[in-house]
């Protein structure tokens, strides 16, 4: 098993719109736009009725990468506790890794809670959220191999 790069950054608001132009002021490539809502987005985050709008940037030198993400639903509306997947601010650090089922185990094993369930999403990637100390969120990813 081995931790591979991080693969983005994931930062939750609730201004999109703000959020998404100063991310460009500040010099990052905007790579595209959607809107998610689906059984698989609910299943990796561990929300039911997940409705996202998300925007990607990279770096210019393309080694980095943010997702900015607006749950339309569910809202947060708790303010600071126990983080879910959809509250405000830097929310998760993605990591890709071998073995993504091998290592769950081991962090459970050590009391390491999952957020959602281990999904694959389509035939590239195994996903899984874990709850780490203080409630920050790491998304465990592995890349899958053509067969």
């Amino acid at each position: 098993m081995m931790i591979g790069k991080i693969d983005h950054i994931g930062i939750n608001v609730n201004d999109f719109d703000a959020a998404k132009s100063f991310f460009i002021d500040f010099g990052l490539e905007l790579q595209g736009e959607d809107e998610l809502q689906n059984d698989m987005l609910d299943r990796i985050v561990g929300l039911k009725g997940a409705k996202t709008q998300v925007a990607f940037f990279r770096t210019p030198d393309g080694e980095a990468n943010i997702e900015l993400i607006k749950y339309h639903a569910p809202a947060d509306e708790n303010g600071v506790q126990k983080s879910a997947a959809n509250t405000l601010g830097i929310r998760h650090i993605a990591f890709v890794v071998t073995d993504i089922d091998a290592l769950v185990a081991q962090l459970k094993a050590k009391g390491t809670e999952t957020v959602g369930e281990v999904v694959q999403y389509e035939d590239s990637y195994k996903l899984c959220y874990i709850r780490g100390p203080e409630g920050i969120i790491l998304e465990l990813a592995e890349e899958l191999k053509p067969t």
